[in-house]
């Protein structure tokens, strides 16, 4: 079947959690938080295989300068399929006439990111207040 992308905010609570777990983020644990956070979210871009949620990529922007890619998550039993790389380049064309788009990249996937055009920094480091273990 052919994955699906769609522009959509108003995500199921079970469909979240479904896609957190499955890459073992702690934020899963929370899917009433993911709701109400999808929907305060600027960009929300998913993929669906059917009616099942398979990868998502949300970002929040200033506006005109600056957008922040806060997550881009596809279930393990879809990787290899490009869906990551679809998403990313969905929110790059959104934001094709901002100055900068940034993510904050887990070291096992700056590969992944530097492929997508995403170059690391030489001089920032980025830092957490946080209570989520993943």
């Amino acid at each position: 079947m052919a994955i699906l992308y769609k522009d959509i905010h108003d995500l199921k609570r079970e469909d979240l959690e479904e896609l957190f777990l499955s890459v073992e983020w702690s934020s899963g644990h929370f899917p009433d938080k993911l709701v109400v956070a999808m929907k305060n979210f600027h960009t929300v871009y998913s993929a669906w295989d059917g009616d099942k949620l398979v990868g998502m990529i949300c970002a929040m922007d200033d506006g005109i300068m600056n957008a922040y890619v806060h997550y881009l998550l596809v279930n393990p039993a879809y990787h290899g399929q490009t869906i990551g790389r679809t998403l990313v380049a969905k929110v790059k064309e959104h934001y094709k006439d901002y100055l900068r788009i940034a993510v904050i990249a887990y070291d096992d996937e700056l590969h992944f990111y530097s492929d997508c055009g995403f170059v690391k920094s030489k001089d920032a480091s980025p830092m957490f207040i946080t209570s989520l273990w993943t």
